[in-house]
């Protein structure tokens, strides 16, 4: 294992994960909820995430290879997904959260989508065809772990950075996640016109 192509799997993944940007999300969700609670509804939301990823990372290709999908073909979908996703978070931050209401949350909406959404489940399947099965998972389990810990210790990173900060780090990372897009979207398009 290399630490250079662990890197181009795990960075891709971080921005996708959005770790600090998703914490003014958890806090109004979980501002009713005492200390306690807010521990274990991380824990919860973290693993519930975890499991959706690696069972989208095991079955994803199976899925792909009886639909008649390459990988070209969703490394392209993919793109135009994390697109959307990454110009909806710029330009319209508060979406996130709309029509969420503080006592649903748990595995739904906290663990799936706000931790392992569309973005993150799609980073993970262009990961596990380019870099491999062991880049792609070690990378998924400490961006889980970075993750965990950003929710965990949500009060003390906000007061550090403040709400503001915290979605300014956000619209970075949705800048850096759009232009990962488009270069997996140049890269499909390569791919598929080379091979004609």
């Amino acid at each position: 294992m290399t630490f250079d192509t662990f890197l181009l799997s795990f960075i891709p993944m971080f921005v996708a994960f959005d770790a600090l940007g998703i914490i003014p999300m958890y806090l109004g969700l979980t501002d009713k909820i005492n200390t306690e609670e807010k521990k274990k509804l991380t824990l919860q939301a973290s693993l519930a995430a975890l499991i959706i990823c690696l069972a989208f990372l095991f079955i994803g290709n199976a899925i792909f290879n009886f639909l008649g999908i390459t990988v070209n073909d969703f490394r392209i979908a993919g793109g135009l997904i994390l697109l959307i996703i990454s110009i909806n978070d710029l330009l319209f931050y508060s979406s996130r959260v709309r029509d969420i209401k503080p006592s649903d949350v748990g595995i739904v909406p906290l663990g799936v989508p706000l931790i392992a959404g569309p973005g993150v489940l799609t980073t993970i399947m262009i990961s596990n065809n380019s870099y491999g099965f062991y880049y792609t998972i070690t990378s998924l389990i400490v961006n889980i772990l970075i993750t965990f810990m950003a929710l965990y210790y949500a009060d003390t990173t906000t007061r550090v950075l403040g709400q503001a900060g915290s979605k300014a780090f956000a619209k970075v990372a949705s800048l850096f996640l759009a232009a990962i897009a488009i270069m997996m979207i140049r890269v499909g398009l390569m791919e598929i016109i080379l091979k004609k």
